[in-house]
């Protein structure tokens, strides 16, 4: 990786069973009901540790540990690596993205 661009954006597909969740649906009033629920996030780490790391509940959003079914690289693997800064706003554009289309989203 290039020097300062050590940090990812990823996007963990969720259960839909998350849509039980009020504050989630309240964050996605414009959610379809046929697109799947996604959480995007930002780390140091590899996506794969990192997603690891949720499950095992450390330092973990709780609807990927509670609804985290898989990781999907072929949403977010083009803009890796990043640095911090551009992992920041590219975590958001993304989930802006995702939601315009359609897709419940959870970001921090």
């Amino acid at each position: 990786m290039s020097k300062g661009k050590h940090h990812s954006v990823y996007v963990v597909e969720l259960d839909s069973a998350v849509l039980k969740e009020t504050k989630f649906v309240k964050a996605n009033p414009g959610h379809d009901p046929e697109k799947a629920c996604y959480y995007v996030g930002l780390t140091g780490l590899s996506p794969e540790e990192r997603f690891e790391k949720h499950k095992e509940n450390y330092k973990s959003n709780k609807f990927v540990q509670n609804y985290g079914l898989r990781l999907c690289p072929h949403l977010y693997e083009e803009y890796n690596p990043l640095s911090f800064e551009d992992a920041q706003e590219m975590e958001t554009t993304l989930a802006e993205m995702l939601r315009a289309k359609g897709y419940a989203v959870w970001q921090k």
